[in-house]
């Protein structure tokens, strides 16, 4: 029997197997010890975050106005509506419709045959009135010295002087009658009254018109400059003039005082300023509201007559207001509040007041100190009372500039980088 047996293959694998299971419980044994770095602790670049970033603009203080925005309509600063004032069948249209017209161009003709006639025999009354006259002045003429010899009696110079003046009557008669049918017949021919745009024809040729009334044919509106009626509570102009009084605000001045601005449908402000022109001295009684109206130029006749608008009008000016954007002012019924970040990063609500809005901005007239930093975005970064991060403030749509120093080292690390990777992979090998 010999001394050494060979082990089985078996009882080497279960060998095999054992050992591997007692290294694997020893490193994981020395995974979980006290002297292992935690899991995302220090080591691995954990640690408490690093403060949320949020978007602040600093406060500054200065004369602001306030624009108050209104609904209004815009008008044609003059309206003619074209009508016949002779009778008869429209013979012909002269004009092209929608186009521009001057004043005194023909736009109609009517028949006017009636009022030539008419004209002739007016005309005829005057020759034989004149005629009378020549016949009546001879006849006095005649008498004078006739009278003076005792001739003829005084009764019949009388008689022939004022058989006189009754043939020049009858000649001033014949005249205006023959001055009317003159202006009949001018009638005949249509014209516009006044420079503008034309519309639609009303009648069709062939049309008998001016038939005991005058029948409208056409509308002339002159579209440059263009009228804006807008109205205004008539308690809002009483706070506005009773700030004014007590000194809160103070007039707008210089060039804008007047100057008003529209705003079109689709948002957009119409380029050209227009001026107010009054504002009505009545409230309606129905609305409560006062009538005001402004003129703005209208030279590419883009606005048209009815078109509903907003009208911004400077009534007023704050001293010592600030301007925000509007997302960073919460408005509530209980109030209006903005959040104010402070020196140490802490954010706190801040109750202000809200005297109207400039451009999509909110007037703060109370409540807030030159060179305080009003959180604008980010609101939902906020955790409690963890302070936050503040950085200036961009509006959409524009895109900051990146300072050239900070290129200039983001080049350096790029490069930098690049020429680490070589050495890495040399030492690595």
């Amino acid at each position: 029997m010999p001394l050494f047996q060979t082990p089985s293959p078996c009882a080497t694998l279960q060998r095999v197997l054992f050992a591997l299971n007692t290294l694997a419980l020893a490193a994981l044994l020395a995974a979980c010890g006290p002297g292992a770095p935690p899991a995302g602790g220090p080591g691995a670049g954990g640690g408490a975050p690093p403060p949320a970033e949020v978007g602040v603009v600093t406060a500054s203080t200065g004369d602001v106005g306030l624009v108050t925005e209104l609904p209004g309509r815009l008008e044609a600063s003059r309206v003619a509506q074209v009508r016949a004032r002779a009778a008869g069948i429209l013979q012909r249209r002269l004009f092209a419709e929608g186009s521009s017209v001057k004043a005194g161009q023909v736009l109609f003709e009517i028949d006017d045959a009636p009022y030539r006639a008419a004209l002739d025999s007016a005309m005829a009354s005057v020759a034989k009135a004149e005629a009378n006259l020549v016949q009546a002045s001879a006849l006095a003429k005649r008498y004078e010295p006739l009278a003076a010899a005792k001739a003829v009696s005084q009764q019949e110079l009388v008689a022939a002087q004022a058989a006189q003046q009754q043939a020049q009557a009858d000649v001033a008669v014949a005249k205006a009658a023959a001055q009317t049918a003159r202006i009949n017949l001018n009638y005949a021919v249509v014209t516009a009254p006044i420079a503008g745009s034309i519309g639609r024809a009303l009648v069709t040729e062939g049309a008998l018109v001016g038939q005991g009334e005058a029948t409208p044919l056409a509308v002339v509106q002159q579209i440059n400059p263009m009228y804006i009626n807008f109205t205004q509570s008539a308690g809002d102009v009483m706070k506005l003039r009773q700030a004014l009084d007590a000194g809160k605000l103070k007039r707008a001045s210089g060039t804008q005082a007047a100057s008003v601005r529209l705003v079109l449908e689709d948002g957009s402000e119409y380029p050209r300023a227009g001026r107010l022109l009054f504002s009505d001295l009545t409230v309606d009684a129905t609305s409560g509201q006062i009538t005001l109206r402004a003129e703005v130029p209208n030279p590419d006749g883009s606005l048209l007559p009815g078109l509903y608008v907003r009208v911004r009008v400077e009534q007023a000016q704050a001293s010592n207001a600030i301007v925000l954007p509007q997302q960073a002012v919460t408005r509530s019924s209980q109030g209006d509040t903005v959040m104010v970040v402070g020196a140490d990063g802490k954010v706190t609500p801040r109750p202000v007041k809200v005297g109207g809005q400039q451009r999509n901005q909110w007037v703060i007239l109370d409540g807030l100190q030159s060179g305080e930093q009003v959180m604008v975005d980010g609101f939902q970064k906020l955790r409690g009372d963890a302070p936050v991060k503040p950085v200036p403030w961009v509006a959409p749509g524009s895109k900051p500039a990146a300072p050239a120093s900070a290129a200039a080292a983001a080049t350096t690390a790029t490069s930098g980088a690049s020429a680490a990777t070589p050495a890495a992979s040399a030492a690595s090998r």
